[in-house]
């Protein structure tokens, strides 16, 4: 009777595989666009909506409303001032277009929706569509 078997927890979970990436950068700054990280919260009213948008000046932002969705997108220039004896090494900042399209469940009035950067962090207030009461048809 030699039915005895030992048990190896990391054997086949391929062990050395989970930590073979862990020292690499967790991506390439130079290859993929930033991301606009957003938070959004909803009010009676409105939807507020806070994006992360740094190191962007306001001109270069534009915010699009149709119907229930929205989009944010944003130009990163690149400001480069080399001075004299001086050359550059490594760039890992992303420069290019970033964008960020997202559906919400109602209707917005882009007339009186509201928009504010400040401090790297662009804040949408979006107001809802009023809802229109159903009309009723008179029969001939």
């Amino acid at each position: 009777m030699n039915g005895l078997q030992v048990y190896g927890p990391f054997a086949d979970a391929g062990f050395d595989d989970l930590f073979r990436g862990f020292f690499k950068p967790v991506r390439e700054a130079r290859d993929t666009p930033a991301a606009i990280k957003v938070d959004v919260c909803e009010k009676p009213e409105a939807f507020v909506v806070h994006a992360e948008i740094p190191g962007v000046k306001k001109d270069d932002i534009r915010v699009t409303i149709e119907g229930n969705q929205v989009t944010i997108s944003a130009d990163v220039k690149r400001e480069s001032e080399q001075k004299d004896g001086e050359r550059l090494l490594r760039s890992e900042r992303y420069y290019g277009s970033v964008y960020r399209s997202f559906v919400l469940p109602v209707e917005l009035d882009e007339t009186a929706s509201q928009a504010k950067y400040e401090g790297g962090v662009l804040e949408l207030t979006l107001a809802k569509k009023a809802k229109t009461a159903g009309r009723k048809l008179t029969i001939q």
